[in-house]
């Protein structure tokens, strides 16, 4: 079963949630988490895995061969995106702006397009005891992660209890993180802003027809306006992780809940086994 844990908002506590949730399922039982926050991943700072192995992300950008290219004008006129630039006797392409669609080779009626591969990130895998661990990392300066989630998520083994943690907000590689989830954990906290962008992923997850729930981090530390919302929505608030100074302390020191504060372990294996209920009986 694959859970998505995510948030409207970055701040939330989405990855502590995330990865104490795979730690608590680490029972000999094989789990997988997957570090799909390719921007700013930060679950590692958490699990410390023992990484085994590393491979490269590209995606396939065009090469022009001058000698066959009538410049046509073609492959710019179908690139969305607008990396190719077409002139009388002159042809440019811009990288860092193709998204590898491939139609300009695919169209190119003189074929003289093809394509290379370009790096936009690495994938790391390693495990954490019996967790497996796989995570993505953006290079610096590129703007397209979708193609690294897309490479990180290959990696799913459905038959084990799968645990991804996505990136904040809810643009493209949020929707192409919680894509194939049977299930999404949003994380918020009670205050206005996290009230506001618990209600653009729960439109999110509606309009992907995924089961969510939610947990509120920081219980305690504002007004009940999420629990109301929570209620109007039919969504079910799973767990609620209270304002306390013990909590800030642990992760501070670079600990998930469930290994610097045991007591967790429980409410967090019971949070699984609800999801799992709760995917069961919606078929």
């Amino acid at each position: 079963m694959i859970v998505t844990v995510a948030s409207g908002k970055g701040g939330t506590g989405k990855t502590l949630v995330a990865t104490s949730l795979a730690l608590a399922l680490d029972n000999g039982a094989y789990v997988q988490f997957l570090d799909c926050d390719v921007e700013g991943p930060n679950a590692h700072l958490l699990l410390h895995p023992e990484i085994t192995s590393s491979e490269s992300v590209t995606i396939p950008v065009p090469t022009i061969d001058e000698e066959r290219c009538t410049y046509c004008g073609l492959c710019a006129e179908i690139c969305a995106y607008h990396a190719i630039a077409v002139t009388k006797g002159t042809i440019v392409t811009f990288p860092e702006l193709c998204h590898g669609c491939g139609a300009c080779s695919a169209l190119c009626p003189e074929k003289a397009i093809t394509e290379h591969g370009r790096e936009v990130g690495i994938i790391e895998k390693g495990h954490i005891g019996s967790v497996q661990f796989t995570g993505g990392r953006l290079n610096v300066g590129e703007a397209l992660s979708p193609p690294v989630v897309k490479a990180v998520k290959k990696h799913v083994n459905e038959e084990q209890a799968v645990i991804i943690d996505a990136p904040p907000g809810t643009s493209c590689p949020v929707v192409e993180t919680i894509r194939g989830s049977d299930f999404c954990l949003l994380v918020t906290e009670p205050t206005p802003f996290g009230l506001n962008d618990l209600s653009l992923a729960v439109d999110v997850v509606e309009i992907m027809n995924i089961p969510c729930g939610v947990v509120i981090n920081r219980d305690g530390a504002g007004s009940d306006e999420v629990e109301e919302f929570c209620r109007k929505k039919a969504i079910p608030v799973l767990l609620r992780i209270p304002l306390e100074r013990r909590i800030a302390e642990n992760y501070c020191r670079g600990a998930t809940l469930t290994e610097g504060l045991p007591q967790w372990r429980e409410p967090f294996q019971k949070l699984f086994q609800t999801i799992e209920q709760t995917v069961e009986a919606q078929g």
